[in-house]
């Protein structure tokens, strides 16, 4: 198995280590044709993205495609900031990227402090405290994943269920409806075999990434490896190896509509 291309990377502009061309170059190293950067979205109180740098950063992101010819994608790793599907990827936001991927973090500026409460601090206690999380806080977390994956063109979801809790299944299903991928995340194991095993049988896709936040990790499979071969995952569910690479829907999306 050969990745073609790695569609979570980090960089300085929110907590990566290393430059876009450094990340670019790590790319080039291990064979990979493709990479995005996709640093944290804007409503992280800690590590966001800021508007401010966009175009600093798209500068680099040419020269650094320039430099490798590794293809560089401009993303973003948007947060999920309420139970209707709403992220901090606003509409006017759109035509700046060429990737958008969605995840559920901490500390961020969410919607409302119901929404906080609902989806990062209810989700943490039972995360941080081993508890069993209840009925509601699955059925939440399960609602704000369908509802961006329904209301926004996300490429792919980023670890998912990773200090949070909702029905795989039933968020896999979305996924495979709207063309959105998931994906295994190489820097924590997020989900199970069985987890992976129970989205797989719904027909969802999906991609490795490597979540990098410095260059020696860009590429990286590891985790990946042992979890597919855990689960006995086909190969042909994965979308970003041995030769293959995805079909994102926001490219879709923006040829249509932007």
């Amino acid at each position: 198995m050969y990745l073609m291309g790695d569609f979570h990377t980090h960089t300085p502009y929110s907590h990566g280590k290393n430059t876009v061309l450094q990340n670019a170059m790590a790319a080039k190293e291990r064979g990979l044709k493709t990479i995005a950067i996709t640093d944290h979205g804007f409503n992280h109180l800690l590590f966001g993205l800021s508007r401010k740098k966009l175009n600093n950063l798209k500068e680099e992101i040419k020269e650094a495609e320039k430099l490798t010819g590794v293809k560089v994608l401009m993303g973003m790793e948007s947060n999920l900031i309420s139970l209707d599907g709403s992220t901090d990827m606003k509409s006017e936001d759109l035509h700046n990227f060429d990737i958008y991927l969605c995840g559920i973090h901490s500390v961020l500026k969410y919607k409302s402090f119901s929404d906080f409460n609902n989806i990062m601090l209810k989700n943490y206690i039972a995360y941080k405290f081993g508890k069993k999380p209840s009925v509601s806080v699955v059925q939440n977390t399960t609602k704000a994943y369908i509802n961006a994956i329904k209301n926004n063109p996300i490429d792919i979801l980023t670890h998912i269920n990773f200090k949070c809790f909702c029905d795989v299944k039933e968020v896999a299903k979305c996924c495979a409806d709207y063309g959105t991928y998931i994906e295994i995340n190489t820097k924590k194991r997020h989900i199970s075999a069985e987890e992976l095993n129970l989205m797989a049988s719904v027909g969802t896709h999906f991609v490795i990434n490597s979540d990098a936040h410095s260059a020696d990790r860009v590429g990286d499979t590891v985790i990946a490896e042992e979890l597919i071969k855990e689960a006995e995952l086909p190969l042909n569910l994965i979308d970003n190896i041995n030769g293959r690479l995805p079909v994102f829907r926001f490219e879709i999306y923006k040829e249509k509509y932007l």
